[in-house]
């Protein structure tokens, strides 16, 4: 996969944690979260102190375990910070149910990335929200793919006119879609 920027490693990421709660029925350890990250492209680079960092030639990935808690800080490997992200992973003892959220990492953004945060009830491992999360590709425009079971899920929540990015408004033709406001595409493939 080649990630170039922090929103293309956090949808993927987050979709494979995700996963892997659901699949193991428990939340997942630091050594799945550094293999998730491997598997999107970016490479350990240093380990110390309770943190670890991957990367690839644009981004940079610092994975920081909290207790109980999982925190991944996506940065472009440019330095600019407008456009780094924050993956928070965790369990909401009073809700009873595991999070995974994509926040801007800077506090003082204003723009919302309108990703809707994946619930996984933490008793029964049942999605209890419904995150639209899948691979990047660049071309001219950043493309989102999303598999079938992630677009039949959307469809459920009745949020199909709704950016998964941005949360901008979404126009239709056949099995893809252009955001109006951002210019993200996505596009439904059956083998995702």
């Amino acid at each position: 996969m080649d990630v170039k920027d922090p929103l293309m490693a956090a949808f993927p990421v987050a979709k494979r944690l995700w996963k892997a709660i659901i699949k193991n029925r428990r939340f997942v350890e630091l050594s799945e979260v550094a293999d998730i990250l491997e598997e999107v492209g970016l490479k350990k680079a240093c380990f110390g102190d309770g943190l670890l960092l991957f990367r690839n030639r644009d981004v940079i990935a610092l994975l920081v375990p909290r207790n109980g808690m999982i925190i991944i800080d996506f940065i472009s490997a440019t330095g600019e910070l407008s456009d780094a992200l924050e993956l928070v992973a965790y369990l909401d003892k009073e809700i009873e149910c595991y999070v995974i959220e994509i926040l801007p990492a800077s506090e003082f953004e204003e723009e919302n990335i309108g990703v809707e945060p994946v619930i996984i009830d933490a008793n029964t491992f049942e999605l209890k929200s419904y995150p639209v999360l899948g691979e990047f590709e660049e071309r001219k425009n950043l493309i989102l793919h999303v598999d079938r079971e992630t677009f039949d899920l959307w469809k459920e929540s009745g949020k199909l006119s709704i950016c998964p990015v941005c949360g901008g408004r979404l126009k239709w033709k056949g099995e893809r879609a252009i955001c109006t406001d951002c210019g993200v595409e996505v596009v439904v493939d059956e083998e995702r």
